[in-house]
């Protein structure tokens, strides 16, 4: 998995984006460029899961929205169940009778992880059902520092890419517009 093939099919984008975590930067990734082509998600999630440490895995649980197509398609590969947790306020929630029992071994999906803050919210969320979070898996992780989720985390690609404090923002300070493209 290389930054080449995200480049090639128009998933890497340079600029002044706005991030769904309220940090600037130059680089964005438009997930959904992936996420619409079924075969190279396909491999993907394999790169992703064959980097992984977990081989326990019962139900693997993915975040609104991108997180959901990367959790079903993980699920069909490990051959488990695939659960969605969807926002509700500002929280997670599982919604439409699904739930979790004490125990279960769960592996946590997404997309792209910048600063890790959907997948803090689906272990939150995790914490009521008592189970086992074996692993955390993601596409791309552009974290600069990656986050501790008290879990083993693996990636496809890993590539950091630098993020800004909207008031330290070099690209602000060079008046660049600022484009938002994330969906939160």
């Amino acid at each position: 998995m290389s930054l080449k093939e995200l480049e090639h099919i128009g998933a890497v984008l340079r600029g002044h984006f706005l991030l769904t975590s309220g940090r600037h930067s130059d680089i964005y990734f438009e997930k959904f460029r992936l996420l619409e082509q079924p075969r190279m998600l396909e491999e993907w999630v394999d790169a992703m899961l064959a980097n992984t440490p977990w081989r326990s895995v019962e139900v693997v649980v993915g975040p609104t929205l991108g997180g959901v197509l990367v959790a079903c398609e993980a699920a069909r590969q490990l051959g488990v169940r695939a659960l969605y947790a969807e926002r509700e306020g500002d929280k997670r929630a599982f919604r439409r009778g699904s739930a979790l029992e004490p125990g279960t071994h769960v592996l946590i999906v997404d997309d792209v992880l910048t600063t890790g803050t959907s997948i803090r919210e689906v272990l939150e969320l995790l914490q009521d059902y008592q189970v086992s979070v074996v692993g955390v898996g993601v596409l791309i992780d552009r974290s600069e520092t990656p986050p501790d989720f008290g879990a083993p985390l693996a990636s496809a690609l890993r590539l950091p890419a630098k993020t800004y404090d909207p008031a330290e923002c070099p690209l602000c300070q060079q008046g660049l517009p600022l484009t938002k493209r994330g969906s939160r």
